[in-house]
């Protein structure tokens, strides 16, 4: 079977990987440089269960798509001899008043109720973790599973073991002009050199999605929310944990570096970096970490997450036979891939391998 994918992010990588090992022939198309959208820009945090927030529905499939990262981070390493950085580094989502408190409490008890690690700390355990929170921080959540992984790191082992498998083609700077549709059914894809012709056509465009010609106009729209992103260094590394607060998240790798965001704007495709969005990510992580006030200022960017309304993602079959989704995940792309390419491949090709 032959297999295209638009889209040459995660999304798309991570699919044609496990398409490959089920015997599949796989053409990505990527228009640019695969993982240089939102796949190389985001955080790369595992947070299973700090994204719930209360959403019971996506529990299971959260949890289920974090824990399956320890053996696939593992298997990436193998096959391309490139770390992908993941840790279980644990997530604190901390209060500053007794309402928020109490929010943070019934998260946490609605989570234990589920069977999943939490706990809810006062200001001393919480500083037992995270040493350098704030001082007026009164309480925090823990979620201890979960994780994180190094975006940048990851594209670069999977286009490694994109290049090592036989089956599978890589053609960068290629633009998708259409879905050909014969017979309503995706037979493939026009290109500017002609037609690719193929059994099934993925979806994985991300944030541009939408504007390929000839989706299905039933589909919902995948739009883009722009997200900003800071990084600082702090040398020697001090913080420990990923700390989420009510404006802004920091992830510290353990090597010094330390992301901060990050906005969510409905801009369009406008992929500036603000000085309102730096100042409102930085007034945020310092809320969290004040130490990071001395840490220095080593960059920032932008990007897009594909986002539809009331929806995690778009994964699985399509209303046009031939054509499948693997696209809207949001702020959860890095978090869901794993998950998302082997519930794919198994829609495409069948029955999974037990």
């Amino acid at each position: 079977m032959r297999v295209a994918i638009v889209g040459g992010g995660v999304m798309g990588c991570t699919s044609a990987l496990a398409l490959a090992e089920r015997g599949a022939d796989v053409v990505v198309l990527e228009r640019a440089v695969p993982g240089a959208e939102a796949s190389s820009a985001a955080a790369g945090i595992l947070g299973a269960q700090v994204e719930l927030q209360g959403r019971g529905e996506d529990a299971g499939l959260f949890v289920r798509a974090r824990d399956a990262w320890k053996g696939w981070s593992q298997a990436l390493r193998d096959a391309s001899g490139i770390d992908v950085g993941y840790r279980v580094s644990g997530v604190l989502r901390v209060a500053w008043t007794d309402d928020e408190r109490v929010d943070l409490g019934r998260e946490a008890s609605w989570q234990a109720g589920l069977g999943l690690r939490t706990s809810l700390l006062d200001a001393a355990g919480a500083r037992e973790i995270e040493p350098r929170l704030a001082h007026d921080v009164v309480a925090a959540v823990h979620f201890p599973d979960d994780a994180q992984v190094d975006p940048p790191a990851l594209l670069r082992a999977l286009m490694a073991s994109l290049a090592r498998s036989t089956r599978i083609a890589v053609r960068s700077g290629t633009t998708v002009q259409k879905l050909l549709v014969e017979r309503d059914r995706c037979v493939g894809v026009a290109l500017d050199d002609g037609p690719l012709r193929a059994d099934a056509v993925v979806l994985a465009a991300g944030s541009w999605s939408s504007l390929v010609a000839g989706v299905p106009e039933s589909l919902p729209v995948v739009r883009p929310v722009r997200g900003q992103m800071v990084l600082l260094e702090e040398r020697p590394p001090s913080v420990r944990s990923i700390v989420f607060g009510a404006g802004a998240y920091v992830v510290p790798r353990g090597d010094g570096r330390v992301l901060c965001g990050s906005t969510m704007e409905h801009a369009g495709y406008r992929k500036e970096v603000t000085a309102a969005g730096v100042h409102a990510i930085l007034d945020g992580a310092l809320a969290c970490i004040p130490s990071l006030g001395a840490a220095e200022l080593a960059g920032s960017w932008s990007n897009f997450r594909p986002y539809v309304e009331g929806r995690h993602a778009l994964v699985g079959a399509s209303p046009l036979p031939g054509l499948f989704l693997a696209t809207g995940h949001h702020r959860n792309g890095i978090l869901l891939s794993k998950l998302t390419a082997d519930t794919l491949t198994d829609t495409i090709l069948g029955t999974p391998i037990q």
